[in-house]
């Protein structure tokens, strides 16, 4: 293996590293659409991109 080679391995282990840590940023998901109440799988928080900008603007709004 080169420099090239073994630099690319650590960035490889790096970046797994850094996805691992990742936390999701904003609300919990409910199992429904925190915009318009519609039921939804349990991983999700908006039913459509259109619910989450109407989200994302009302709370930059608020803040």
């Amino acid at each position: 293996m080169d420099e090239a080679d073994i630099t690319a391995e650590r960035l490889e282990r790096e970046m797994a590293r850094l996805l691992a840590m990742r936390r999701a940023v904003g609300p919990q998901p409910t199992g429904e659409c925190l915009w318009c109440g519609e039921p939804l799988a349990p991983r999700l928080r908006w039913c459509s991109p259109e619910c989450r900008d109407d989200w994302e603007r009302d709370h930059a709004r608020r803040a």
